[in-house]
C-alpha cells in the first residue's frame, strides 16, 4: 500500500517540478526545427505529462481484454487529436491553468468511476465510459494545443508541424501505455491487486484534487500578477501616446513664457522709441 501511494506522490511532485510546460531550451531548438524535432517533443511531452498518464492509468486499470483497451484508447486518441490539430491551426487558446485544472478533474472522475462511486454514492448508473473518455480526450487535446502554441511555429509548414507533434504524442502514449500494461499485468497476478485496487483509485482522486488546487492557485496568482502589471503598462502607453486629461506637455510652458517676455520687451522698446 505504501508503494502505491509512493507512486502517486511521485507523479504529483515530479509533475509540479516540470510544471507541464514547454522549456526555453525546447523553444530555442525548434526555432529552425524540422518535423522530427516536433515528433520528439510530442513524445517527450506525453511521457512527462503526468496528468495525461494518470488519466490513462485510470482508464486501463481494470481492463484486461486487449479489445477493450484498444476501444477506449482509440476514443481518447481521436478526441485529443481533434482538438490538438484544429485548436492549434486556428489559434484557439485559453488559460492553460484552467484547462489543466479540468484535466485534473478528469483524473478524479476516473478514480471515482473505478471505485463504483456513481452507484455507491450517487445512486445512479455511471455514464457511458467510451463517450466520457472521448470527451476528456477533447479536453486533453486542448491542453496539448496550449503547450504547442507556446512554440515558435510560424506559418511555413504549420500543418506538418502540428501533425508531427501529434504523431509524437501518439508514440509517447504507446510507450507509456506499454509500461503501464506490463506493470498492471504483473500486479494483477498478486493478491495485493484486489486488496489495494480500491486504495489505488482513491489515491487517483486525491492526486487529481491536489493537481486541481495547484492549477487553480496558479490561475489566480497569474491573474493577480497581470492586474498589478496592467496599470503600469497603461500609464506607460498614455505617456507614449499623449493620452489622458492630466497630461501636460512640458515644452509648451517655456513657449508661453518666452512669448510673454518678447511682448514685454516689444512694449518697452516701443515706449523708448516714442520718448525719443
Amino acid at each position: 500500500m505504501r508503494f502505491i501511494y509512493a507512486i502517486f506522490i511521485s507523479f504529483t511532485f515530479v509533475g509540479l517540478a516540470f510544471a507541464h510546460g514547454v522549456t526555453d531550451a525546447d523553444k530555442m531548438s525548434l526555432v529552425s526545427g524540422g518535423n522530427m524535432d516536433y515528433i520528439y517533443l510530442g513524445a517527450k511531452h506525453m511521457i512527462t505529462g503526468y496528468d495525461h498518464l494518470l488519466f490513462l492509468f485510470g482508464v486501463i486499470f481494470f481492463l484486461s481484454k486487449f479489445r477493450d483497451i484498444v476501444k477506449f484508447i482509440t476514443a481518447f486518441t481521436i478526441g485529443h487529436s481533434i482538438t490538438l490539430i484544429f485548436a492549434t491551426f486556428y489559434e484557439i487558446t485559453a488559460s492553460y491553468y484552467l484547462i489543466d485544472a479540468v484535466i485534473a478533474l478528469s483524473v478524479c472522475y476516473k478514480g471515482f468511476e473505478n471505485i463504483g462511486g456513481f452507484k455507491k454514492y450517487l445512486k445512479v448508473k455511471s455514464p457511458n465510459l467510451q463517450f466520457v473518455v472521448f470527451l476528456f480526450g477533447l479536453i486533453h487535446g486542448f491542453g496539448l494545443s496550449t503547450r504547442l502554441q507556446q512554440l515558435p511555429l510560424g506559418d511555413d509548414g504549420l500543418i506538418w508541424k502540428i501533425l508531427s507533434f501529434n504523431v509524437g504524442v501518439e508514440f509517447g502514449q504507446i510507450i507509456a501505455l506499454s509500461i503501464m500494461l506490463v506493470l498492471l499485468t504483473q500486479w494483477r497476478k498478486r493478491e495485493s491487486f484486489v486488496k489495494f485496487s480500491m486504495a489505488s483509485n482513491r489515491g487517483l482522486i486525491l492526486v487529481g484534487l491536489a493537481l486541481f488546487v495547484f492549477q487553480m492557485s496558479g490561475y489566480f496568482n497569474d491573474r493577480k500578477e497581470k492586474a498589478q502589471i496592467s496599470p503600469d503598462q497603461t500609464s506607460s502607453q498614455m505617456h507614449r501616446h499623449g493620452g489622458g486629461k492630466m497630461h501636460v506637455d512640458p515644452i509648451k510652458e517655456p513657449d508661453k513664457k518666452t512669448t510673454s517676455e518678447v511682448e514685454n520687451r516689444g512694449h518697452q522698446h516701443g515706449g523708448q522709441g516714442h520718448n525719443h
